[in-house]
């Protein structure tokens, strides 16, 4: 009898939807988003990364809902957090909170529910993020968002020497990128234990093939 050996197969895909709390086009933070999106493409198997952006939306007004619809906006805003499996959340300390963060969380709330059951992971690129992420994570307990707990990612980009290029906000700190890695592996991992198994397909672990000599 001859035993073939162990058929290694892909991980299963996450969909991840990358957000960044803050609107300015050389944000750290967005540069945060930008080497996370650059990770799952070139270091990562089985991380898709899309960015939303945000900056469109209306401000959050019940008045635009007209029969169970939204504005066209926040309508394509909905449908790709609906379509993720998980979130990449970057947001600054804006008074101890995360607007312009918060609108999009409030729209996306709105029956239905498009966060309810997704996991989550938060960064900041300012020390006072640590407020900023404690805000999110209690807004996240009521919409169903699953948070990882570890590795936690704060940065002080304001403390030399410096982390981003200073005209674009790009991220060029090597320590830094592997521990953008680190979370980004946690958050994969997490969310795979809370996906439903893909379908069976004809392949299985092992192969057994009997031959007779």
């Amino acid at each position: 009898m001859e035993m073939a050996g162990e058929v290694s197969e892909k991980p299963q895909a996450i969909k991840v939807a990358a957000i960044c709390g803050s609107l300015r086009k050389a944000s750290y933070n967005r540069g945060l988003i930008r080497a996370a999106m650059e990770m799952s493409k070139e270091e990562m198997e089985g991380v898709i990364m899309e960015y939303v952006e945000i900056s469109s939306l209306p401000m959050m007004n019940a008045d635009l809902e007209v029969e169970g619809a939204y504005p066209p906006e926040v309508e394509a805003f909905r449908r790709k957090i609906l379509e993720a499996d998980s979130l990449l959340f970057a947001s600054p300390d804006y008074n101890y909170s995360i607007t312009p963060l918060k609108n999009a969380l409030d729209w996306g709330s709105r029956p239905p529910n498009v966060w309810a059951g997704k996991t989550a992971a938060a960064v900041s690129a300012v020390g006072g993020g640590r407020r900023a992420q404690f805000h999110l994570r209690q807004i996240g307990v009521f919409l169903h968002l699953h948070f990882i707990n570890k590795p936690e990612f704060y940065l002080n980009a304001h403390r030399p020497p410096g982390k981003f290029n200073a005209d674009n906000g790009d991220l060029l700190d090597l320590d830094t990128k592997n521990k953008l890695k680190e979370l980004l592996l946690s958050l994969q991992a997490f969310t795979l234990t809370l996906l439903p198994l893909p379908p069976p397909h004809q392949s299985t672990l092992f192969n057994c093939t009997t031959r007779r000599s």
